[in-house]
């Protein structure tokens, strides 16, 4: 085997040169060679060498294709701190029609367009759903993907606390989810009083009569449910 000097270091390779590199190696561990000695021929480290091998023989080749390079922790944000913090602001204000936007409660895409109106960037849902993540607005049980256990008619709903990235104080939120994933909320500043103008906008919006059903309720905040007689309790 031809010893390979002064290749540069295995992070800086493209994809493809990284993968021919990790099956090189394995190969000359393979053939009898040392992990020490191939670490040495091919310009890396012994523990890369290792990590190699031990991968390659309980996965397969498979392993050794590298995985796509992500950025670190929030440096893939689109959205800078500043941005999502006066996103949040108008989200807390009140409903989106008093925001100046065509609906009565808070949606993917009427957060979408706000984003586009206050910073000039368009997302797409799934980058909404990670934002309103971040801000603690949904829980990760609570991307709201399909329920199919939610009765026909129905809306689970639940209280949660966002906090702006600006802010330590947390804010309040009504989310209500349809058994398709569609999502609906309101935010506010002050804990909520009661969930009949919230029903009573879902109703405009949805453009039919909708139950609510509480989904990880605090227990806090019984009362609120006993002020609308079509919140269904759950059993």
């Amino acid at each position: 085997m031809v010893e390979v000097q002064g290749r540069p270091g295995a992070r800086s390779l493209p994809a493809d040169a990284l993968e021919q590199l990790r099956r090189q190696a394995v190969a000359a561990v393979g053939s009898g060679l040392s992990q020490t000695r191939v670490a040495h021929m091919f310009g890396v480290s012994r523990k890369a060498v290792g990590s190699w091998v031990r991968a390659y023989e309980s996965g397969g080749e498979s392993t050794l294709r590298p995985r796509p390079r992500g950025r670190r922790t929030g440096e893939q944000l689109v959205l800078s701190a500043a941005q999502q913090g006066r996103v949040v602001d108008v989200l807390a204000s009140g409903p989106p029609d008093a925001a100046g936007l065509p609906c009565l409660v808070w949606t993917r895409k009427a957060v979408a367009e706000l984003v586009a109106r206050e910073c000039g960037v368009v997302l797409a849902g799934t980058t909404i759903d990670k934002y309103l993540l971040r801000w603690e607005l949904i829980t990760r049980d609570g991307v709201f993907s399909r329920r199919p256990g939610c009765p026909p008619g129905t809306l689970l709903v639940t209280w949660t606390h966002p906090r702006s990235p600006m802010g330590s104080r947390a804010l309040h939120a009504l989310v209500a989810v349809s058994g398709r994933g569609t999502l609906q909320f309101l935010v506010a500043a002050a804990p909520f009083t009661g969930v009949t103008d919230f029903r009573r906008r879902l109703r405009m919006q949805c453009g039919r009569d909708v139950r609510l059903v509480p989904h990880d309720w605090p227990a806090a905040h019984p009362a609120l449910l006993d002020d609308d007689q079509d919140v269904v309790r759950p059993a």
